[in-house]
């Protein structure tokens, strides 16, 4: 990050910082001037607003009042009320739903002070929302996901081979994989201050935390403003649940796309297998059993196909080896989920720490870890300048940018 990348994220109300810390300190206009090498007309419209300091400005000023950067620069930190919207929802919940909402919050809280900090400015592009309406819900949410796959994303019909980065990247929405109970596969919510946020079951395969995933799309394009909690085996009855599971089916399935791998895969067969089966739900990245119901509604396969492989030995992990060999990867995202924080998070806040923006205890204080914890991330990140030359700046638009 530059210089006048920071620049850019300093808020308008710092001058009346300044001028407070300044007079806290007992000092003139023209004696700070002198001190740190500015014209006193400078530091005048430095705290009026209408120039902004620069780094190096404020960090001899911070030195001069006695104070820390962090106090000069930082906003005010960011107030979230997760909870209590998920409360909402039922009269009754359970004490795993509100850690899951809990580890959420955190993070997303944690996340957004150090983007404010910084002044990296995350990407907001989120579809126009989609109020569901009267009439045949499948049909909609089908039409919608198609048209977010094709005039949005410019996916086309293209298997989608990581939700969470395209989530992340394309649309700017904040996802967290982290492990909670088994009950819960995902959580959604959206917040003016955060934007929409997602948190997935680790303890899920990643087949499965995709279909999570593309279901929690569903929401943020139909009823982005209520908050959901996706259990495990849920009964799907209302019609916000109805669309947002047809949708997250067809977002990773579109229809043309299946029809077409199915029929290059199951040329010159009579019969469906477990070897096609496995090959569709690798090829599109969801789980073989709704692999097999998007063939059933799709009339690829018929009605009860799932139940027929259940009742004769299943598709098995075993099955899966044997067909695809060394193509069943392991899971990356699980070793990022064992931790505390997410690698982004803890690009952002050595980044920070770098630039003296915050210390190491108000990191560790912002996310949650105690002191050799922190240093432990700081060090992973060889942020003490054990580069044997200084990295090559960023210029142009690409700065503050990760």
């Amino acid at each position: 990050m530059t210089i006048s990348a920071l620049e850019t994220a300093y808020p308008t109300d710092a001058g009346d910082r300044l001028r407070k810390a300044r007079g806290n300190a007992n000092l003139t206009q023209q004696e700070v001037a002198d001190n740190i090498g500015i014209a006193r007309t400078t530091l005048v419209a430095i705290e009026k607003g209408l120039r902004r300091i620069r780094i190096d400005e404020l960090r001899r000023l911070a030195k001069l009042y006695g104070v820390s950067v962090n106090s000069l620069l930082r906003r005010e930190a960011v107030h979230v009320e997760l909870v209590p919207r998920f409360r909402k929802l039922s009269d009754v919940v359970d004490n795993a739903v509100d850690e899951a909402v809990e580890i959420m919050s955190r993070l997303a809280k944690a996340e957004v002070e150090l983007e404010n900090l910084l002044g990296i400015e995350r990407a907001k592009n989120y579809p126009p929302e989609r109020p569901i309406l009267r009439g045949d819900v499948k049909a909609q949410a089908e039409h919608d996901a198609l048209e977010l796959r094709r005039c949005w994303l410019g996916l086309g019909n293209a298997p989608i081979t990581d939700i969470v980065t395209l989530l992340e990247m394309e649309m700017g929405v904040r996802v967290y994989i982290r492990r909670v109970n088994s009950r819960i596969s995902g959580l959604f919510a959206f917040d003016d201050e955060l934007g929409p946020c997602i948190l997935l079951n680790a303890n899920h395969s990643k087949e499965r935390r995709a279909q999570s995933a593309a279901h929690e799309c569903g929401h943020l394009v139909s009823t982005r403003r209520k908050p959901e909690i996706l259990r495990k085996d849920k009964i799907i009855c209302s019609r916000e649940e109805r669309y947002a599971d047809a949708f997250g089916m067809a977002f990773l399935t579109p229809p043309r796309a299946v029809m077409h791998k199915f029929q290059e895969v199951t040329a010159g067969s009579d019969r469906l297998t477990r070897r096609h089966v496995i090959v569709l739900a690798y090829f599109f990245g969801v789980p073989r059993e709704a692999m097999v119901h998007r063939l059933e509604e799709l009339k690829l396969a018929d009605k009860g196909t799932w139940d027929w492989f259940e009742a004769n030995g299943g598709i098995t992990e075993q099955h899966v080896k044997q067909v695809l060999g060394s193509l069943a990867a392991a899971d990356d995202q699980i070793a990022d989920a064992d931790h505390p924080t997410t690698l982004r998070l803890n690009m952002l806040a050595a980044e920070a720490y770098r630039q003296e923006l915050l210390t190491g205890g108000q990191l560790a204080e912002l996310l949650g870890l105690g002191r050799i914890e922190l240093r432990e991330i700081l060090d992973n990140l060889e942020i003490e300048g054990q580069e044997a030359a200084p990295n090559p700046p960023l210029t142009g638009s690409a700065a503050g940018l990760f």
